[in-house]
């Protein structure tokens, strides 16, 4: 293989800064380096490929067709730079830490419980958690970038290695005030009469009650507000106007204390199962055992 005329990653790294942050000048506050090291740097980098990569527009650099391919590969390849950055960090301190990614329903309930009582059993080890969407936590376990994962639905990847968590279930729940309290059981067909807030489209729960809604054969309900936090869901619930389908697990504590009331919905039941996911270069790795073994003795109580 010819290595004499590579792109470096300093000009791939400017074209990125230039393409995200608008502009040279901005890519250089970004970069911390004078503008004219930044134009240096792509003009370098337009002699390797021998094709312009950026034009000015209407008084506004936009990439050439060139440019939108060279972009394209430049920030792959410094996405997976970046992850190589930090196995190699993990490699200097050694097999003590893993990186833990959750999804936000789980991270508001269940994620400070579980750490806490990894932290009591094994002070010896780290854990460094991240709440993300499901589908970015599986790119990444894809790529094998994060140790584990703690995921409502399952990563579909044959690299992938998923085991049952636990079970849930998405209740609809509504304050003790809405009109719905004096229900006994809700029949499915009136699901479409109530309005709801609920978790934005994308989200685990969202994606789950979607389906099943798609099933059941009602049309698409009545969606007041969407909101990016299960905990802001049920603070929201607490003034009384609307209803929501959120995880058994997250509000379960709530129906037991009286402040929000379980909904049976008759002939309707938003089934899950939870995950407990990683790749397989991670198999046997001893921290990631260890809060495998924390994750499944801790009882559902949340």
């Amino acid at each position: 293989m010819e290595y004499s005329n590579l792109p470096d990653l300093g000009g791939w790294a400017a074209l990125c800064a230039v393409v995200e942050q608008g502009g040279v000048s901005a890519a250089a506050r970004r970069l911390n380096i004078g503008q004219p090291a930044v134009t240096k740097r792509l003009r370098a980098l337009e002699e390797v490929y021998g094709l312009p990569l950026m034009e000015r527009v209407g008084g506004r650099l936009q990439l050439t067709p060139a440019g939108e391919k060279v972009y394209s590969m430049a920030s792959l390849v410094l996405d997976r730079q970046r992850a190589l950055q930090e196995e190699l960090q993990y490699v200097r301190r050694g097999q003590n830490t893993i990186r833990l990614e959750v999804t936000f329903s789980i991270g508001e309930n269940l994620l400070p419980d579980l750490l806490l009582r990894f932290a009591e059993l094994h002070p010896q080890f780290r854990v460094e958690s991240r709440l993300a969407y499901s589908r970015n936590i599986q790119a990444r376990l894809a790529t094998a970038s994060t140790h584990l994962a703690l995921l409502e639905s399952a990563p579909d990847h044959a690299d992938v290695l998923v085991q049952k968590w636990a079970d849930d279930e998405l209740w609809l729940v509504c304050s003790t005030r809405h009109p719905l309290a004096s229900e006994g059981e809700l029949p499915g067909e009136k699901l479409s009469q109530l309005r709801y807030v609920l978790r934005e489209k994308g989200s685990s729960p969202r994606d789950a009650l979607d389906e099943a809604i798609a099933q059941l054969g009602l049309g698409p309900l009545d969606v007041a507000l969407e909101v990016g936090s299960t905990d802001t869901i049920i603070e929201m619930l607490g003034r009384g106007q609307h209803v929501s389908f959120l995880p058994r697990f997250a509000v379960r504590g709530h129906v037991q204390r009286g402040e929000l009331l379980h909904i049976h919905v008759s002939g309707f039941r938003v089934l899950r199962t939870l995950w407990i996911a990683r790749h397989r270069n991670h198999m046997n790795h001893p921290v990631a055992e260890a809060f495998i073994e924390t994750v499944r003795s801790m009882p559902m109580t949340t």
